[in-house]
């Protein structure tokens, strides 16, 4: 196709160079974690041609030697295109050809671009397409990036919220729904829930693995599996679960994956599950911990050494806004990826590059942004005691203990003239004469009361 000048020091070869002028879109370049799936998948490859007796042992030894240098990450700025390309990734497959064979051939003492012993094509991609290769690259990096860092970053958060709901387990604080005083409840309570919403989400994430272990490799170009032998698939997946000790699997219809990219929509949308979980907590963080004087006040943030560029000495939840930016990211980046996973036409879907960029940044962003919140913010999180005991002194909802002693009507008119003359409860209470101070502090114990159960009748 003709000769193409390339820096003398680039790794890459005709196609990649050919590639950067026509792709000349600004934007992100390919993930990382794209690139070094990549190393696993052509490492295995390559020694599953060589079992199968489609490469010679010398080929397939330098290509694998110069995959384990790529996946140590040696050649990552050698891969300068953006996600911007041709749907099926196959600008980046062929980069990957490229800098593989050149740093083999180099190996072998030839220089770059000599194509010899080791050609991109004839050899790097023996028994496979860009269109089965690169979703099999796909996710191959979402469970590195799912089992490698959202997941554990999920579980340590899930245990410091666990440990503050032991922690909290009787500090009763006034609940709140539809923003406006409710019963009381403990703020270990508080902590408990959001915990269980992170194990939960935690759940829902670990649920989508199994399918993303299923790949598509062998299909080739349209899913049949032409010009591949027969056991590709099957010795393969055995190579790759040896070397990345994850167990991979052939999918039973290699088209599917190609034409489909459901798993991964799967796992992007348990992402957006995790962001919603978050958003839910980090507000309430932020609302309780608002103020000091003028706010709820009922949690104080630990000092991140910010401030204000105007208001000197004033803190603000930082960190929670953070990380709820990362929650917006995610909502967006889901989207994205149902957009481009229904983009499947025929036999190959046509926005992989986009999709597993929109993933895999949800997926280390979140990771990030969790361990950066709950080290940063979470731990050193402290209680306001003093203001808690104040709003349920002063709250009028504890009178709904009282309703299954005196009637709800007569409760009502209770609160309402407590809240007229900006009494407590108690003081308004006695006053009327509907209950004597031993019987008003029998029924309203705020501490049994978060505990649940009919106050005033054994438990």
């Amino acid at each position: 196709m003709g000769v193409m000048a390339i820096p003398a020091d680039r790794y890459w070869g005709a196609q990649t160079q050919r590639a950067l002028a026509v792709f000349t879109i600004e934007g992100p370049q390919m993930p990382v974690g794209v690139i070094r799936a990549f190393a696993l998948q052509k490492g295995a490859a390559a020694e599953a041609n060589l079992a199968l007796g489609m490469l010679p042992d010398e080929i397939a030894t330098l290509i694998g030697r110069a995959a384990e240098e790529m996946r140590e990450g040696r050649f990552d700025n050698h891969f300068p295109l953006p996600i911007w390309q041709t749907g099926s990734g196959t600008q980046t497959n062929m980069n990957a050809n490229e800098v593989l064979a050149n740093r083999a051939n180099e190996m072998a003492g030839q220089g770059l671009g000599t194509r010899t012993p080791v050609h991109p094509n004839d050899h790097v991609n023996r028994s496979q397409s860009s269109n089965d290769s690169f979703p099999t690259v796909m996710q191959i990096a979402a469970v590195e990036a799912i089992t490698g860092r959202l997941l554990p970053a999920l579980s340590r958060f899930q245990q410091t919220l666990e440990e503050k709901a032991q922690s909290y387990h009787d500090l009763v604080r006034l609940g709140r729904t539809h923003l406006n005083d409710a019963v009381p409840v403990t703020l270990g309570q508080n902590f408990a829930s959001y915990g269980l919403q992170i194990a939960r989400a935690k759940l829902r994430v670990s649920a989508t693995l199994p399918d993303l272990h299923r790949l598509p490799q062998g299909g080739t170009a349209a899913g049949s599996g032409l010009n591949a032998p027969h056991r590709f698939a099957q010795e393969f997946c055995n190579v790759l679960s040896r070397r990345s000790g994850a167990d991979f699997t052939p999918s039973s219809v290699a088209g599917e994956g190609m034409a489909a990219h459901d798993a991964v929509v799967a796992a992007s949308a348990a992402c957006e599950g995790v962001a919603v979980s978050l958003i839910h907590i980090l507000n309430d963080i932020r609302l309780l911990a608002s103020g000091p004087r003028a706010g709820l006040g009922e949690l104080e943030l630990p000092d991140d050494g910010l401030s204000s560029s105007i208001m000197p000495g004033k803190r603000n939840a930082t960190l929670a806004e953070a990380l709820l930016q990362v929650c917006h990211r995610a909502l967006g980046n889901h989207t994205t990826v149902v957009a481009a996973g229904a983009s499947g036409l025929f036999e190959l879907n046509v926005a992989k590059p986009v999709l597993i960029h929109a993933l895999l940044e949800s997926v280390s962003a979140l990771a990030d942004g969790l361990d950066a919140f709950r080290s940063g913010c979470l731990i050193g999180l402290k209680p306001n005691r003093a203001r808690m005991a104040r709003n349920v002194e002063m709250s009028l909802m504890v009178a709904t203990a009282l309703t299954p002693r005196l009637g709800y009507d007569a409760v009502a008119r209770l609160t309402r003239k407590a809240e007229a003359s900006e009494t407590s409860l108690r003081e308004t209470c006695l006053a009327v004469g509907l209950l004597s101070a031993d019987e008003y502090d029998r029924l309203i114990d705020p501490v049994l009361m978060a505990k649940g159960g009919l106050m005033g009748h054994p438990k």
